[in-house]
This record gives C-alpha cells, structure tokens and sequence, in this order.
C-alpha cells in the first residue's frame, strides 16, 4: 500500500479548482451536444461560478454543478433554470460539494430541493517521474476513432455489472445516450480514451481529460471475465503517467460512497478530498 495514503490535504482553494474543472468538462459537453442536436435542444447557463446544463433527455450531463465557490445564486437565476429544466419535463439535480458556501444547501432545500445520495471526489499528488506499471500480459494503448465502438462496448459492459458494494448510484443511463455523450465529450472536451487488452483480447477502457492542472479519470470499466488481473490497475497507472508528463498536479476520481471503485483507487494512493451531494428538485 501506496505510504503516502490519505495525506493530501484538501482546502477550499483546490476544491474551488476541482469544481471549476467539472463543470468545464459539462459545459464543453453539453455545447457539442447543441451543436449536434442543434441550439434549441439544450442548453449552458453560469451560475454563481458553476454551470446549469442541459444536453438531451437521459443525458449525465443534464446537472448544476460547481455551486459555492463564488457566492450564491440569485433567486431570479434559479427561477430561470428551474424554467428551462421544466420546460424540458427534467428534474434540476444540483451536485454541492461539501467545502463550499453552505449558503448553497440552505437554499436550495428552502426551494424545495430533496438530498437523494452522495458522491466522493478522491485525489491523488502528481509530480516528479511517474512510470506507468502495467501487468503482465496487459497491454493499454490510446483509442482512436476508429475503436471508438470497442472501447464502447468493453466500458458498457463494466458498467453494466456495477459494484455490488457500497451505496448504489441514483442515476441509470440509456447506452445510446452515454455513447453520444462520451462522443461530444471526446470531441469538444478533450477526453481522451483508453483501451486495454490482456492476452490480446480487448479487456478494458478508461478515459482521460485534463485541464487546469487537474487529471480528471473521466471513467474506467474491466470486461467482467478479465477482473483481477491487473487490468484496472494497469490503465490507472498509465493515465497517471501521462497526466503527470503533462504536468498535471493532482489526479482526481469520483466515485459512489464505500464502493469497490472507491476502495480499489484508495489501495492505490488516493484519499478522500469531500463529498458532493446531490439535491433534485422533482
């Protein structure tokens, strides 16, 4: 076990920069799919330093998130994104973290916002050389376009044998829905994608995006007959590699509370930076 578990030390100053990141990635999202779908189908408004999206029905994009870290909405914002969310038969879901203004959650629930679940953010201190470990008979390697299908396929399939430990997520998506979201993502975000092959055979795939100096793991999933094998293991360290040669200084990873992924990146070095939670208005 990595001995500098648990150390890094997370202030208001670097979750403000984390939260920054996230709703980059979702604004930057949620404008290619507005370009695909076209202007009126969605929509990205700033709010009080975060952002309120809508990409399309069913998207993971569809949220308000990055909230109190610089002051709290106008009533008259809210009213507005409440509208719009409305008006597209979707509840707002906003994603507070817990270093933030608590102005936030005060009223939020004071408008009839529910807390329905959590979700942790784990960080990891990036800096110096860092070689990528990859287990043996493993191989990762960046997926192009052309393999945009294949990573597709493996992640889905990860994804649709979740972890069974832990609290569930709240949230299911429809596998075409994530595949035209991990498309704008991958086009206007700059995520960038991941497959690993174990023996030759595809067995996993992650993703990457990185901005602000913040590594963002944008997802991972192993093919089930594959799991402990080192495949997860292996695309962790080679996406750290390759953010730490980019000059990242902090990796960062969301995952559910007391889960399997959780427990698997803390083995690995990461510690617990805060918890967001999620408040839907129905």
């Amino acid at each position: 076990m990595p001995s500098n578990q648990g150390t890094l030390f997370c202030g208001t100053e670097l979750a403000a920069r984390i939260e920054r990141v996230e709703a980059e990635l979702i604004a930057k999202g949620s404008a290619a799919a507005a370009d695909r779908a076209g202007v009126d189908a969605g929509f990205v408004l700033p709010v009080a330093g975060g952002v309120a999206s809508f990409a399309e029905d069913g998207s993971p994009l569809n949220k308000v998130a990055g909230l109190g870290f610089a002051g709290i909405p106008e009533a008259s914002e809210l009213d507005e994104i409440e509208r719009l969310f409305a008006a597209r038969k979707t509840p707002v879901q906003a994603e507070i973290s817990q270093l933030g203004d608590p102005g936030v959650g005060e009223l939020l629930t004071a408008r009839g916002y529910l807390l329905v679940s959590f979700e942790n953010v784990l960080g990891l201190e990036l800096g110096g050389e860092r070689a990528a470990v990859v287990a043996d008979g493993v191989d990762v390697k960046p997926s192009g376009e052309d393999e945009f299908d294949t990573w597709l396929e493996v992640v889905a399939e990860g994804f649709a044998h979740p972890d069974t430990q832990g609290v569930a997520s709240h949230e299911e998506f429809p596998a075409d829905v994530i595949a035209r979201a991990m498309r704008d993502l991958a086009g206007a975000a700059g995520v960038r994608r991941y497959l690993a092959r174990r023996d030759g055979r595809v067995a996993g795939g992650a993703s990457l995006r990185m901005s602000q100096g913040v590594a963002q793991l944008t997802g991972a999933a192993t093919d089930p007959p594959h799991r402990r094998h080192g495949v997860q293991s292996s695309l962790l360290s080679v996406r750290l590699a390759e953010a730490t040669a980019a000059g990242c200084d902090i990796a960062v990873v969301t995952t559910q509370p007391g889960s399997k992924s959780q427990q698997n990146v803390q083995r690995l070095g990461f510690g617990l930076l805060y918890t967001r939670a999620i408040l839907v208005k129905p």
